[in-house]
């Protein structure tokens, strides 16, 4: 299957990933993708940049032949309710937001203190991706969570660091199948991406691309599939 766009990335503005933005850029290029996704840590993780990152991103340019540049964030969950730790001025200024559990921004709480802050962080008109909701050391009711994207005009991610056997996720690969298969269920659609901390990794599925074959995912539920789509889907929210 062709994917057009990866927009889970990190640049070393994130503090614990190794390429600069014009190295993601070069990369994304050479691996022919059409649309690349640029989505630093947002403040309360560790080591990360500061608020003005974010407000300064105005200067970069969008557009590098085929390529063009989408500037985000991956915002932090920081409270049971649905708190993020970047303000809504900052938010609004980004062309999308991807909300996640992160163990350094927020303790895991029971399942229902998990569910309640994904849900009420979905409701925030500048989140359109929830990310990697597939570690089990974040409980979650996953019919809750995809009824909830549904509800909320809200992509789900597929994560291949997730899926990837050394990484420090919990019980990932059969939680993704499950989210796949509720999503099947409920007409949700995904986003596949490879939430690289370096160049090499930008556009990397070879993880998601097995459990997408085990469940037999429909590809009009994948919303890499085209740059059309995926700005469909945002103007949407």
């Amino acid at each position: 299957m062709n994917y057009e766009l990866d927009i889970h990335t990190h640049t070393i503005a994130s503090g614990h990933a190794y390429n600069t933005l014009q190295e993601m850029i070069y990369t994304a290029k050479e691996k022919g993708l059409r649309l690349l996704g640029v989505s630093d840590h947002a403040v309360a993780m560790p080591g990360t940049c500061h608020l003005y990152y974010f407000h300064n991103l105005k200067v970069v340019e969008r557009q590098y032949g085929d390529l063009e540049l989408m500037l985000g964030a991956e915002v932090n969950i920081i409270g049971y309710n649905g708190e993020l730790d970047l303000d809504e001025e900052t938010l609004a200024g980004l062309d999308y937001g991807i909300a996640s559990l992160h163990m350094p921004c927020l303790a895991p709480g029971t399942k229902e203190q998990n569910i309640n802050a994904m849900i009420k962080a979905m409701e925030s008109p500048y989140i359109q991706v929830i990310g990697h909701p597939d570690d089990s050391r974040f409980s979650l009711d996953y019919e809750a969570l995809v009824q909830a994207a549904k509800k909320n005009h809200v992509l789900i991610e597929i994560n291949n660091s997730s899926l990837n056997p050394n990484g420090f996720r919990q019980n990932t690969r059969e939680n993704d199948i499950t989210i796949l298969n509720l999503c099947k269920q409920y007409a949700v659609p995904v986003c596949l991406n490879s939430d690289a901390h370096v160049a090499s990794d930008i556009g990397n599925t070879c993880f998601i691309d097995a459990v997408l074959n085990e469940t037999n995912f429909p590809e009009d539920l994948i919303i890499n599939t085209s740059v059309d789509k995926f700005k469909q889907f945002l103007s949407e929210k």
